[in-house]
């Protein structure tokens, strides 16, 4: 059985407070692939132009990335985002975006991919991840969903109508806020629910993580660093994680997806560190490991009731 992982591959171009980049590497799906591959082997969709590296590429095939679903339009470009983030890393402007080939993205999932237990819908058009899902002959064991506010605001329905075919959803607290309706995050994720998830994981950047399901909350926190440079591809990331691990253990209880939802965010903790996805290629197995004590250490106390 096996992991997929549909959503974008692409560049982007990104100033913050503390530097600046060149067209760099991006994409939902190319963060996703770079963590959950420590974890697991990925099975990918996505569409890239003739301009995407081939050793891009070949450096995803050397970590188990298995890239039969991607698309290469050699005549095309790969999509393009340029962004400019505020001091407080939160907020960002979009300065330039180029759709090219993903203006036009039909994925077809291939016969190999048949096999998939655990679907990781990256943020993309809502029509585009319901196709993904409509093509599974079976439906996998797992279906998790990432979205986002411009969704909401430009194609509504066809949200919701993907929203009720997932098990998992990630949004941000913003986004939880505008979906439901409600500024209260235990109602909105409640609401949300009745759309048809089981659980919701609303995420809510540096101050951590929210895991609902049924009349259940957990709560991850996220690591205090001392520098951000570049928090683009850290939801992702997070996700990457998340999955990657439910991937490895087979196991989708509550119990478990509160240690996915920690090593979720340890893994985008490790993202925000460097420019695209350049820290996440240079983790060992010990760096994750270090870094998961650090979040034991970070909840971890006792206390004495008097």
């Amino acid at each position: 059985m096996s992991l997929v992982v549909v959503g974008t591959m692409a560049f982007d171009a990104i100033e913050t407070p503390f530097g600046k980049s060149d067209k760099i590497i991006g994409g939902a799906a190319t963060y996703i692939a770079w963590c959950a591959s420590n974890f697991t082997p990925v099975k990918q969709i996505s569409i890239v132009g003739g301009d995407f590296p081939a050793e891009e590429l070949k450096a995803l095939t050397d970590r188990q990335v298995d890239l039969a679903g991607v698309q290469i339009k050699a005549d095309e470009k790969s999509f393009f985002w340029r962004g400019r983030y505020h001091m407080d890393m939160n907020s960002r402007d979009t300065l330039d975006t180029q759709l090219n080939v993903l203006a036009n993205f039909q994925p077809v999932v291939p016969e190999s991919y048949q096999d998939c237990e655990f679907l990781m819908l990256g943020n993309l058009v809502p029509a585009v991840q319901r196709s993904v899902i409509e093509q599974m002959r079976k439906r996998p064991k797992l279906i998790v969903m990432d979205t986002m506010n411009f969704w909401m605001e430009t194609a509504m329905e066809d949200l919701k109508k993907t929203i009720s075919m997932v098990d998992v959803i990630m949004v941000n607290d913003s986004e939880a806020r505008q979906l439901s309706g409600d500024y209260s995050l235990v109602r909105a994720a409640a609401t949300i629910m009745q759309m048809g998830p089981k659980y919701v994981i609303i995420k809510k950047g540096e101050h951590g993580a929210l895991l609902f399901h049924e009349d259940k909350v957990f709560f991850a926190p996220a690591l205090p660093l001392e520098d951000v440079f570049d928090p683009t591809g850290a939801g992702d990331t997070f996700a990457g994680g998340f999955i990657g691990h439910l991937a490895r253990t087979k196991d989708i209880s509550f119990d478990n997806m509160k240690t996915a939802i920690i090593l979720g965010s340890a893994m985008a903790s490790f993202c925000v560190e460097k420019f695209g996805t350049d820290r996440l290629r240079e983790l060992s197995s010990d760096d994750i490991a270090h870094r998961l004590n650090d979040f034991v250490q970070l909840v971890n106390f006792d206390i004495k009731l008097y």
